[in-house]
């Protein structure tokens, strides 16, 4: 962390960071090097412990604090059976944030706040906003439909002044940043800082191969598609040979590679039948998909993983949001931080001197 401007928000004088810039919790991507790096810029760096075991997120909980003494927060799945143990590890090890990507139970939030954890749920909707606040939580986060992973249909241009004007929390604005000019803009809207995905795994602290880095790299503006043939949901894919097939290809095609790449994941999270079983009902019932989207819902983690872990794009996919068409070099976490908050804080200065009183 090298630049001397500062821009205080709700949002770090709630989280203790030094500038108002979150990297979300991206499965198979934001580990502990990653969170790292981000936490050491200055900004809240988030660990995605979906695709991790309880004893693989408590090893990276520690690695993180080993590493660093800055804050930085952890990413759960409300809808996990093992939700509650994942958050007494956060309490254990005095984890600053936890974030949620679907609204936590009001236990969970109550659990966690009470233990000294700040609690952001990530939101697509007003009435989600409403709700996690009411129960009592710290903030939120939205995503606009332009950003990469699971995406709504509303762009973050939209979403962001109405779940602002809905709530009064600190409201972190994520889908289409990468740079300063965003947060400059999102600040004018109301919102407490913005989160990014896509611009922090490409950069040179991202543990995604350089191979698949170059090929996000190579992309346009139209690169990605939006398909609910990966996991039954909408998610915003790279257009890659295998997410081009996928589109193409009809349910039957799907079923065995399917089944086949679910047990895979049982085996790698280390489940047992029936625990994999029971974290795929309550899923289901949290959600409200059929069977046949959990099957390809179960399926997701490890194409996710044959992508940007393996480096496989032919029997794998990359998560990616539009901003993928403008970004073209891979900076270290530190440099594209003090980038974005120079950046900002000349174009506020600048916004300012236009105002006439």
């Amino acid at each position: 962390m090298s630049t001397q401007n500062r821009i205080r928000t709700r949002l770090t004088e709630l989280t203790g960071i030094e500038h108002p810039i979150v990297q979300t919790g991206m499965g198979w991507v934001a580990g502990p090097r990653l969170v790292t790096a981000t936490a050491e810029a200055g900004a809240l760096g988030i660990l995605a412990s979906a695709t991790m075991t309880l004893s693989q997120l408590e090893h990276a909980i520690v690695e993180v604090k080993t590493r660093t003494d800055k804050p930085f927060g952890v990413n759960l799945r409300a809808d996990a059976a093992d939700a509650m143990d994942r958050a007494n590890l956060l309490i254990k090890y005095g984890v600053k944030v936890a974030s949620f990507a679907l609204a936590p139970k009001r236990e969970l939030i109550d659990k966690l706040k009470e233990n000294g954890a700040v609690v952001i749920p990530s939101i697509g909707a007003v009435r989600h906003a409403e709700k996690v606040a009411a129960w009592g939580a710290d903030a939120v986060m939205i995503q606009g439909g332009e950003g990469g992973g699971h995406t709504g249909a509303t762009p973050t241009t939209l979403l962001l002044p109405t779940v602002v004007d809905a709530v009064d929390l600190p409201v972190i604005a994520a889908g289409g940043f990468f740079d300063g000019r965003g947060l400059a803009a999102a600040l004018a809207y109301g919102a407490a800082g913005i989160g990014m995905g896509t611009r922090f795994l490409l950069t040179s602290d991202s543990a995604v191969p350089e191979e698949i880095k170059q090929r996000y790299l190579a992309f346009g503006l139209d690169g990605t598609v939006v398909t609910t043939k990966a996991d039954g949901m909408p998610h915003r894919l790279l257009r890659t040979e295998f997410v081009n097939g996928l589109e193409a290809g009809g349910r039957l095609r799907q079923l065995l590679p399917t089944i086949r790449r679910s047990v895979q994941f049982k085996e790698l999270s280390g489940q047992g039948w029936w625990e994999f079983a029971r974290d795929g009902l309550s899923m289901k019932r949290s959600t409200g998909r059929s069977w046949s989207q959990m099957m390809l819902a179960a399926n997701t983690p490890m194409l996710l993983k044959a992508g940007l872990v393996d480096g496989d794009t032919r029997a794998g996919m990359l998560a990616a949001g539009q901003v993928v068409g403008v970004i073209d070099e891979l900076p270290s976490c530190e440099e594209l931080v003090d980038r974005i908050i120079d950046e900002a804080v000349v174009r506020l200065k600048a916004a300012a001197g236009t105002v006439v009183a």
